[in-house]
């Protein structure tokens, strides 16, 4: 998650996200484990998903347990109580010419 970004306001800044959908008729209580190269995990981080809906969970705005650190590499785990689907996505605005990356979409089960 780059430290830096151009333009202005939230829409530019450089961030990575995770799209979870939740198709199920009872909410999702999923849970974020974070892994590094070179220090312990961090997490859980704890986020709810409504039942047929859609959340949109920027590691950027993740501070409990601890904030997600900035131009660092990390891997996530993501583990729910109902089965979900997850898109993982990266806006790189560092420079002027944007980068977008998304992951295909992975079902994550119960686990």
């Amino acid at each position: 998650m780059p430290s830096e970004s151009t333009g202005e306001g939230r829409a530019m800044e450089s961030h990575e996200t995770a799209c979870i959908l939740n198709p199920n008729d009872r909410d999702a209580m999923v849970e974020v484990t974070l892994f590094f190269a070179d220090r312990e995990p961090v997490g859980p981080y704890r986020v709810a998903v409504p039942a047929r809906r859609t959340r949109h969970l920027r590691f950027n705005d993740l501070s409990e347990p601890a904030r997600v650190p900035r131009d660092t590499d990390y891997a996530s785990l993501l583990r729910s109580d109902v089965p979900v689907i997850v898109q993982h996505s990266r806006l790189d605005s560092r420079q002027a010419a944007l980068a977008l990356m998304s992951a295909l979409a992975y079902p994550a089960g119960n686990s």
